[in-house]
């Protein structure tokens, strides 16, 4: 009797310990869903300001842009898709045009290439703070436009908020701007008449409001002018139709050529 009641006193605390160890191990789960939530929220409260710019740039050029789609006899799906796969601003622009003149895929693929060879020196530019951003980096590549390579690529995370997770909130944020804008648009010009004229001057002058917004927050403002300078001369040189990918080769030469002769002087 004595043996088979140690064996059952044993078999309690066996499974009291048990119990405990179990409740121990969902409070401290329950800790780590409290803590990754509460992280999440103050990277979204970090990262949500640095986009308010953007979004309403977005929101506007986004509506401009389903209002095109919509007036060309494009649907809501259609706009839709695009933004959300494409989701590449000025090239969408194009793509209008691209779509309505029945173009060859190869013919569509070298004006892209064209529109958007200045993001291969956005890449080049990011590879650095891209380098370990594990499982959001094909999105964040992915999600590089004008407007958030502007954001990001001044952008110090301070302690306290996940990189990753800010970067790829950025981006997210950006594109759902850009979505919802052509969500509007398309609606809205499926059922208003609208005078498209002159809509799409709206990108040019978002990138006025960034190149103000980074001219104000930087002191010095060598790679700023050094970038107007070579864009007009190359405007000049090459024509209006063929100066971007010049203008982008000389601005990376003039900026790279100044941070060694900084680099240098620091010496």
């Amino acid at each position: 009797m004595n043996g088979e009641n140690g064996r059952k006193a044993q078999g309690m605390e066996k499974a009291q310990s048990m119990e405990k160890a179990q409740s121990m191990e969902k409070a401290q789960g329950m800790k780590k869903e409290r803590g990754m939530e509460k992280e999440q929220g103050s990277t979204l409260r970090y990262v949500f300001p640095k986009t308010v710019p953007v979004m309403v740039g977005y929101i506007f050029l986004g509506t401009a842009y389903g209002i095109l789609m919509s007036v060309n006899g494009f649907g809501v799906g259609w706009a839709l898709a695009i933004s959300i796969i494409v989701y590449a601003g000025s090239l969408q622009y194009v793509g209008i045009n691209l779509l309505l003149a029945a173009v060859s895929p190869l013919a569509a693929f070298l004006m892209a290439l064209m529109v958007n060879a200045r993001h291969l020196f956005y890449g080049i530019s990011m590879l650095g703070k891209y380098q370990n951003m594990g499982k959001a980096k094909p999105y964040l590549i992915f999600g590089l436009t004008d407007e958030t390579f502007s954001v990001v690529c001044n952008e110090k995370i301070p302690e306290g908020i996940h990189e990753e997770k800010a970067y790829f909130l950025l981006t997210f944020l950006d594109q759902c701007y850009w979505v919802l804008g052509t969500l509007i648009g398309a609606v809205a010009g499926s059922v208003i008449t609208f005078n498209t004229a002159g809509l799409d001057f709206a990108l040019t002058a978002l990138f006025v409001v960034i190149f103000t917004e980074q001219w104000m927050a930087q002191k010095k403002h060598g790679p700023a002018l050094a970038g107007v300078a070579c864009s007009v001369i190359c405007l000049w040189i090459f024509g209006q139709d063929a100066f971007i990918i010049p203008a982008m080769i000389a601005i990376l030469c003039v900026v790279t050529a100044g941070y060694k002769r900084e680099g240098r002087s620091r010496e």
